[in-house]
């Protein structure tokens, strides 16, 4: 018995010595400096809430190239908002806001990387991403989320020996998603394609860009744009809580939104909006 204990003891001081060495082998040294708290870089002048393309306005202002099947479908989302309801749109209720909006940065973010995975702790519905950069191909199936499944590779793009550049694929959506609060949308195939450049300013390396490429069928060509996220300098930054849902007086139920009154009622949102199914609160109908 006492041998036994022996061995088992033994055999976890050499697993807990191999783990030891494997993170010791790690040199974060060979990757740029990304710790820290980033948050999105303000552009003077811009106008409306974050979207996709921050240097320019949001909503009809991003200038998205869209189908004129989805141009269309974007024209009946803002006449649904004019009534007052948020039609389709998730984030209202914080059920998700998924990519590209996840990444927008209205909330800190952080950069942790690992040899296998470098993950990206939102502040916000989602939380995080973990983009793999251990080599694996794309699995036959793919559990479809809002965030997707995204998979990265590190390059040395100038030859000095270390990485400066992560290039990341992201697939395997569900949705419905949007480019912003406008309902600005995408496809409702779930089909998108991120594509994503990753890099640091090399003249001020608290500025980091995120080069973006959305490949979506509804769009008539591949949309770039370059987002921009800024280091807080602050040795130790505070990180906030942020819970979406706290304080939010918007309700889906069913296919539909429904807002909560200051005395605790539910309102609806647009008008002649019938209520609520109230099928399994028959008591309630009489």
């Amino acid at each position: 018995m006492i041998h036994r204990l022996f061995m088992g003891a033994a055999a976890l001081a050499v697993a807990l010595l191999a783990a030891t060495s494997g993170a010791q082998a790690f040199d974060d040294s060979e990757y740029p400096n990304l710790k820290g708290q980033w948050r999105r870089m303000p552009v003077p002048g811009v106008r409306g809430q974050i979207s996709f393309d921050q240097h320019k306005d949001w909503g009809k202002g991003q200038g998205a190239p869209l189908t004129p099947e989805y141009q269309a479908i974007y024209e009946a989302n803002l006449k649904i908002q004019a009534k007052g309801d948020s039609g389709e749109w998730l984030g209202i209720s914080c059920l998700g806001f998924g990519m590209p909006i996840m990444m927008y940065g209205g909330e800190p973010i952080e950069i942790i990387i690992t040899p296998a995975t470098t993950y990206i702790l939102l502040n916000w519905a989602e939380h995080g991403r973990r983009i793999y950069t251990d080599g694996r191909d794309w699995p036959e199936d793919i559990e479809p989320t809002l965030q997707g499944y995204s998979i990265g590779k590190w390059v040395d793009t100038d030859g000095d020996g270390k990485f400066d550049v992560l290039e990341v694929e992201t697939r395997g959506f569900k949705g419905p998603r949007h480019y912003d609060a406008s309902q600005l949308p995408l496809h409702r195939d779930n089909k998108s394609v991120f594509k994503e450049r990753f890099y640091l300013n090399k003249d001020n390396p608290n500025i980091l860009h995120d080069e973006i490429t959305v490949i979506d069928n509804a769009l008539t060509r591949p949309w770039t744009v370059v987002r921009e996220y800024q280091r807080n300098p602050a040795a130790q930054p505070a990180w906030r809580e942020f819970i979406c849902a706290e304080g939010n007086g918007h309700v889906r139920i069913g296919n539909e939104n429904y807002y909560m009154s200051a005395d605790g009622l539910l309102m609806p949102v647009r008008k002649d909006q019938p209520p609520p199914d109230l099928r399994y609160f028959p008591w309630a109908q009489k």
